[in-house]
Formats: C-alpha cells, structure tokens, sequence
C-alpha cells in the first residue's frame, strides 16, 4: 500500500523572490524515502505552486512561472509555504491573499514561511505569541509590524510548533529539511540534503555573518 503524500503547496505571487519557493519546492520533491528507488517511488510530499489567479507570476529578476492551482481550485494543505520577497509588501495589505493563508494554515499540518514570508503569516494573525525570524535586514520591521511575535534574531529557522519560519532567502532550504526530517524522519532528511549536495545541520543558529556581526 502507497504511503499518502503530503498535499504541499507553495504560495507564489508577482516578485516574490525566486529562490525562497524554488529551494523548499525542490527539497520537496527529490524527497525519497528509499533513496534507492529514486525514480520507482514518488516524493512523500505532492507539492504544487498556487497564486491568487491562474495567470503567470512574474518573480524577482523577471522569471515567470505557472501556478498550478489558484485560491479557488487548491485543495486543502497539509503542508503551506509561504516565501517572501518585495511583493511581500503589497500583499500583506492583499484581505484575499491574507484571508487565503490564514484558512488553508487553520487546517494544515505544518505551516512554514521564508524570509519576508512570516510578515504574511504575521498579517493573518498566525504568529501572535510565537518565536520567530525573518530575513536579517527586515528584523526589526518585523518588531515594529508585530509586537506580540518574540522576534529570534539568532536563528536560522524557527520552530514553534507547527509553524516553522526561516531567515532570508537559501534558509528555506533548512527550514524544509527541517519538514522533512519532522515527517520522515532524521535519515531522510539527510539524505534528502546529500542528493541535493547542501550542507545538512541540526544547528539552528543563524550562518549569516553579516546578521551574526550585528548581535555584538
């Protein structure tokens, strides 16, 4: 009997940064849980790109992409990514992209964010009470637009509970094997890492020197 793969979907809109949904999506789909029967076994996780419409999304620095599914047709989310990036500051004042996040989050099983992403978790009230990060540049925006959220400027990613947030940009890397190892297990998410060639870590501090040279 086929294990059910985790309904996965990456929320995209216009500049989002590409590499904050590119990174978590290609961790989730060469996920295997027998890395030997790579190209027999699906990835555990079914992950897909939804936008507010059916249109092509232009991202930062001009690439385009196809969602597969909008607000309207995607079906319910175990798993919710949201990146970040400049349209972040749009579309936090966007009631249906904001009410769209908060819905899909009330059921899903794991909720996630990449950099500037955690301000749209942070629009739909998902954060109130909660540890969390974002990209070094935007933390103490981050205070200022979310008092209530325990801003943790050391980490790499975040976990608290079932909402997991991330620095900027390539942490969404960690931060979905992270995922994977909280799903399948410690071994599959190194695995997962080593197919990938990207350092696996257990330690959640933050590797950016630039951020770590601000904590004095």
């Amino acid at each position: 009997m086929t294990p059910t793969r985790l309904v996965t979907g990456v929320l995209v809109f216009p500049d989002v940064e590409v590499l904050d949904f590119c990174g978590p999506f290609e961790v989730f789909s060469v996920t295997r849980r027998d890395p030997a029967r790579r190209r027999e076994e699906p990835s555990p996780f079914d992950a897909f790109l939804v936008a507010e419409t059916a249109d092509p999304v232009a991202a930062s620095g001009g690439m385009r992409v196809l969602p597969a599914h909008t607000f309207a047709t995607c079906p319910p989310l175990d798993v919710l990514v949201v990146p970040g990036g400049w349209g972040t500051r749009r579309e936090a004042d966007n009631p249906r992209l904001v009410g769209w996040v908060a819905r899909q989050a009330a059921g899903a099983r794991l909720v996630t964010s990449v950099c500037t992403g955690s301000f749209l978790l942070g629009a739909a009230g998902l954060l109130r009470g909660r540890r969390a990060t974002t990209h070094w540049a935007s933390l103490d925006r981050m205070r200022a637009a979310f008092p209530d959220v325990r801003v943790d400027e050391r980490a790499q990613w975040v976990e608290d509970g079932a909402v997991l947030t991330s620095a900027g940009i390539a942490a969404g890397i960690d931060m979905a094997l992270r995922v994977v190892a909280r799903v399948c297990g410690e071994e599959v998410a190194r695995e997962t890492a080593k197919y990938m060639e990207y350092p696996y870590s257990t330690d959640d501090r933050r590797r950016d020197p630039i951020a770590r040279a601000s904590w004095g």
